[in-house]
């Protein structure tokens, strides 16, 4: 009994750290090998959310299951490596003149998200909801179709946009970006549309003159637009008076929230949603 006791206590023990919110500018390292910067985190249900701003108006929710472990931020490492009574791990001593040897950092992909969607001006949450929705920021993830990486470009597309190494995040997420706005501008910033043509392809959106009756279409549009939206929800940025809602899947349960498609300051024209009705 004493020692499912102190089992029991041990259990309740690393439950309540993994609650407890984390020191500032740490970084969740996934088991692909990204890793996201966040200054706080916290478990809700089967995923851990990383907060990228210190006033918890950004975030993106990571399933558990996939982050390896997690770390200083670099530049606390450097921090640190300059106490002599803690040298970091590799350093040999100065004494012995040999060559202090560094650890390369994965690859942060907060920050490939915002310089690509800065580049493109389009908005940084929004480019992170469809890396969710593709590949579950997995760079390797390879569908049926033939899609691969982050943004889950085809062969043909990423050729077109010049990328040369579908499985390289920053290139992969570079052509995505670009992708995804040239799509926002030629369906006029409508949201809904420019994610439809993302997965259907553009010429199934004009067949249909909308969203395409495939349920995998609504699905994933139904399930970007609810993450975007989410964000947005806890930024207190949701358009007063919307009067538009998520996308509706036959089949599929979700809840009516004010759908919202803000993109950044200087992104000009602001993206629209539209109610996408599912024929049954």
């Amino acid at each position: 009994m004493r020692i499912l006791h102190f089992v029991r206590g041990w259990i309740i023990a690393l439950l309540a750290v993994s609650a407890l919110p984390c020191l500032a500018g740490d970084v969740a390292v996934l088991r692909n090998g990204f890793s996201i910067r966040h200054e706080r985190r916290e478990i809700v249900g089967d995923v851990t959310r990383l907060y990228t701003a210190s006033d918890g108006s950004s975030f993106v929710d990571v399933p558990t299951g996939e982050i390896d472990h997690f770390e200083a931020a670099p530049e606390l490492v450097a921090a640190r490596s300059g106490n002599d009574l803690n040298p970091p791990p590799f350093a040999q001593n100065a004494k012995d003149r040999a060559p202090t040897f560094v650890a390369q950092s994965p690859v942060n992909l907060t920050d490939v998200v915002n310089e690509a969607s800065g580049r493109y001006r389009l908005d940084p949450d929004l480019v992170s909801s469809v890396i969710k929705a593709e590949s579950g920021f997995n760079s390797h993830a390879v569908s049926p179709k033939g899609a691969r990486g982050l943004m889950q470009l085809m062969p043909g597309t990423a050729s077109q946009l010049g990328v040369g190494n579908v499985f390289d995040p920053v290139a992969n997420v570079e052509g995505g970006t670009k992708y995804l706005r040239e799509l926002m501008e030629r369906y006029d910033f409508d949201m809904v549309k420019a994610l439809a043509a993302y997965n259907a392809g553009p010429q199934r959106v004009e067949q249909f003159g909308g969203v395409p009756p495939y349920y995998e279409t609504r699905v994933y549009v139904a399930r970007i637009v609810r993450d975007f939206n989410k964000k947005k929800i806890a930024q207190g940025k949701v358009v007063a008076g919307a009067k538009t809602s998520t996308p509706r899947v036959a089949g599929a349960k979700t809840k009516r929230q004010p759908a919202t498609a803000k993109a950044n300051p200087a992104s000009g024209p602001k993206p629209k949603v539209s109610a996408v009705q599912a024929s049954n």
